[in-house]
């Protein structure tokens, strides 16, 4: 059975990689994906380590960093309400 789940792993990523060199709109999709990826992780570093809020620690993991790529900076805002008003 795990062969069988590697076999489709592996034939829908190199589908995937084929639909993305064969159309040019994918390419700018992946760059603003890569681009808003990047900025969100330096933005929850830079919060996390500059120490503008002493007492808010965001964790840097891909949950934390998805949701600030797919909301931006009110992403930031509900992920620190979430840690302060039930964590």
């Amino acid at each position: 059975m795990k062969t069988i789940w590697l076999a489709i792993l592996i034939v829908s990523s190199l589908l995937l990689i084929a639909i993305l060199l064969r159309h040019k709109l994918s390419w700018s999709w992946v760059k603003g994906f890569a681009i808003h990826l990047t900025l969100a992780a330096a933005v929850l570093y830079l919060l996390n380590y500059s120490g503008i809020l002493p007492q808010l620690y965001i964790p840097i993991n891909p949950a934390t960093i998805g949701t600030v790529v797919v909301l931006g900076v009110p992403g930031i805002a509900l992920i620190a309400g979430v840690q302060y008003f039930i964590v």
